[in-house]
């Protein structure tokens, strides 16, 4: 039966979605075409009218994961702060929901390089436009650095509280609890920039 040319992208976004979310959350090893055909409602031949090989699918399924970013700077959420962002980062529902959350956490070693920089990137103009007002020029390459070094704590924290939340569940919140407050408090401490440097 043919199917309609808006069936067939619909199809295709469903291949893609649930790729991107199975990787998450078994990494790019745990998951089959099979799994990720049956997730999508999809026979497993169906693939591969849309994506030329696995490999294919992916690496446009981690370029769709890298879509999810802690710092959306496409005025989603306006009003959140860096601290209500880091509190949503560590926090029990982003760790234990993996396979809708940050890829660089769940995928670690298998992640893109080009979507870790992206997110270095998008969290350095957050950083500087909660110092120095939103629209700021450049990026200081302080910001730079204090995105890498608040990420790489992010990234580490989440992975620590996914890996101890079933057998040591009390340490895990901890970990999320602790690093929230001491990102927070960093952030707060961190001397405003304005524009001029």
């Amino acid at each position: 039966m043919k199917v309609s040319k808006a069936q067939a992208a619909e199809n295709r976004q469903g291949i893609l979605d649930a790729a991107a979310r199975l990787y998450r959350e078994r990494g790019l090893t745990g998951v089959g075409v099979a799994d990720i055909t049956r997730d999508a409602g999809l026979t497993h031949g169906g693939l591969y009218r849309h994506f030329a090989s696995k490999d294919a699918l992916v690496q446009e399924a981690c370029a769709r994961a890298f879509d999810w970013s802690i710092a959306p700077l496409d005025g989603a959420t306006p009003n959140t702060t860096v601290g209500e962002r880091i509190q949503s980062y560590l926090s029990p529902q982003h760790r234990d929901s993996p396979g809708t959350g940050c890829p660089v956490a769940a995928l670690a070693v298998d992640a893109g390089r080009a979507g870790i920089e992206r997110n270095i990137g998008r969290f350095a103009q957050l950083l500087a436009d909660s110092s120095a007002g939103v629209g700021s020029a450049s990026l200081p390459a302080q910001d730079r650095a204090r995105a890498m070094q608040v990420l790489a704590t992010l990234v580490g924290g989440l992975v620590l509280a996914r890996a101890t939340a079933a057998a040591r569940p009390a340490l895990s919140d901890d970990i999320l609890a602790t690093l929230q407050a001491q990102l927070i408090g960093l952030l707060d401490e961190a001397p405003c920039q304005g524009p001029e440097g």
